[in-house]
C-alpha cells in the first residue's frame, strides 16, 4: 500500500464518520418533531427509541459474520448509503409501521456500519503504525455538531422533517459514493502472531475488560446526552435555554479533545492518555453531582466531554493491537458494548433519579468511568502478552 493510498484511504473514511454523526445527531435531535409527525405518546417512545440500539447490536453481529466473506469495506459502501436512505424514509412516513421499519433498516444499519468503521480504521491505523484513530472520531463529532446545527435550522423554520432531511441527503448520499472508491483497510503484508491466529478465535475473557470499559464509558455518554438537560435546569435552577448548552457544550469538547488526543497517545501512551481521561470524566461527573449552581454544573460537563471523548476510540485500537490477525471480529463484538451502554445509561440514572436523588445518581456512572482505571493495562501496545503475538506495524511517516 502507497503512503498516497494510505492518505486517500483515510480522508475517505474520515468522511463516513463524519456523515454518520451528521445522520445520527439529525435522528436524534428531532425526537419531539418525530413523536408529532406520527403521534407517538410518551408511553411509546421508549420502545422505539430502545429498538434502534438493540437492532443495531444485532447488526455489528451480522457484520461479524459477514466480514468474514468480505472486507469491511464493502459493508461499509453499502451500510452508508443504507443509512441515509432509511433516515430519509423515517421523515417521510407517516403511519407508526412506517418508522417502525425505517428505524428498524436505521438500527440494523448503523450497527454494520459502526463495526466496518472501525474495523478500518483499526487496519489503518496499524498501517500507519501511529496513532489516528480518535481523528476519525473527531470527524465524527464534527459531524455531530453540524447534524445538530441543521436540526435547529429545520426546527427554526418550521421544516417537516422530509424537507429538513432530504437536502442532506441529497448532498451527503453522493458524496460517500464517490468517497467510497478509495476505501483501504492498509492492512500490513507481514503476519502476525496471536490468540486469533492460533485457534481462529477471540477469547471473550481477553476482550472482557475492553468490553467493560465500552460499556461504561457510554454509560457516561448517554447520561449527558439524556439527562445534561433536565439536571441544568431541574436541580441547579438554570433556565430553560441555559439548560440547551451542556450538550453542545460537551460535543464542542469532545471535538476538541479527540482533534488533539492522537498527539496525546504519540507523546504519552495509550494508557496514560485513558488514565488521564477517566480521571478528568469522573472529576467532571463529581463536580457536576455537588454543584451549587448552574454555571459550576457547565464545569462538570465540560470536563466530562474532555475526559470520555478519548476512552472509546482507544477502545476500538486496543483490540485491534490485542487480536492483530482476528482484529475484525474483535472490533465488532466489542461494538455491541457501544448499544449496552447506551441502553443502560439512560433508565439507570432516572430509576436512580427517581428512587434516590439526581445528584446522588451522577456517582454512579462517575464510580464506573473511574473502574476504568482497573483496566488500563489492557490499553498497553504489547500484544505478546496475548498469546505470543507481535504486531509489526509500517512506520513509514504518512501525513
Amino acid at each position: 500500500m502507497t503512503d498516497v493510498g494510505l492518505r486517500h484511504g483515510r480522508a475517505s473514511l474520515a468522511l463516513s464518520f463524519g456523515v454518520q454523526g451528521v445522520a445520527f445527531a439529525l435522528l436524534v435531535t428531532r425526537i419531539p418533531a418525530l413523536q408529532d409527525q406520527y403521534g407517538i405518546s410518551d408511553g411509546l417512545l421508549p420502545v422505539f427509541l430502545a429498538a434502534v440500539p438493540i437492532l443495531a447490536g444485532a447488526g455489528s453481529v451480522l457484520t461479524e459474520k459477514v466480514v468474514a466473506r468480505v472486507r469491511p469495506g464493502v459493508v461499509l459502501r453499502w451500510a452508508q448509503p443504507l443509512v441515509l436512505l432509511a433516515l430519509l424514509g423515517v421523515g417521510a412516513g407517516r403511519e407508526l409501521w412506517h418508522i417502525a421499519v425505517a428505524l428498524g433498516v436505521f438500527g440494523l444499519a448503523v450497527g454494520a456500519l459502526d463495526a466496518s468503521m472501525n474495523m478500518m480504521g483499526v487496519s489503518l491505523q496499524r498501517a500507519y503504525g501511529r496513532s489516528i484513530m480518535l481523528g476519525f472520531h473527531a470527524a465524527y463529532s464534527l459531524g455531530g455538531i453540524a447534524g445538530a446545527s441543521l436540526a435547529w435550522v429545520g426546527a427554526r423554520w418550521d421544516l417537516s422533517l422530509f424537507v429538513s432531511y432530504l437536502p442532506v441527503v441529497a448532498v451527503l448520499l453522493p458524496a460517500v459514493l464517490v468517497g467510497s472508491r478509495w476505501y483501504t483497510e492498509g492492512r500490513s503484508p507481514e503476519k502476525a502472531d496471536g490468540p486469533a491466529a492460533a485457534g481462529g478465535s477471540v477469547p471473550f475473557k481477553l476482550l472482557l475488560p475492553l468490553c467493560l470499559v465500552m460499556c461504561f464509558a457510554y454509560i457516561g455518554d448517554s447520561t449527558v446526552s439524556n439527562w445534561s438537560a433536565k439536571y441544568l435546569q431541574d436541580v441547579l435552577g438554570s433556565s430553560e435555554q441555559m439548560s440547551t448548552l451542556p450538550y453542545n457544550v460537551y460535543m464542542v469538547t469532545t471535538l476538541l479533545g479527540r482533534a488533539v488526543g492522537d498527539l496525546g497517545v504519540r507523546r504519552f501512551g495509550a494508557v496514560a492518555v485513558v488514565r488521564g481521561g477517566s480521571l478528568l470524566a469522573a472529576g467532571g461527573f463529581a463536580v457536576v453531582a455537588v454543584a451549587p449552581g448552574a454555571w459550576m454544573g457547565m464545569l462538570g460537563f465540560t470536563m466530562l466531554g474532555l475526559g470520555l471523548c478519548v476512552i472509546v476510540p482507544q477502545t476500538f485500537a486496543a483490540a485491534g493491537r490485542m487480536f492483530p490477525r482476528n482484529s475484525d471480529v474483535a472490533v465488532a463484538r466489542l461494538n455491541i458494548f457501544n448499544y449496552v451502554g447506551f441502553l443502560v445509561g439512560s433508565p439507570l440514572v432516572g430509576v436512580l433519579g427517581d428512587a434516590w436523588s439526581y445528584r446522588g445518581a451522577m456517582l454512579v456512572p462517575m464510580v464506573l468511568v473511574l473502574a476504568t482505571l482497573v483496566y488500563a493495562r489492557s490499553f498497553a501496545p504489547e500484544p505478546a502478552r496475548y498469546g505470543g503475538g507481535h504486531e509489526r506495524p509500517h512506520t513509514a511517516d504518512v501525513g
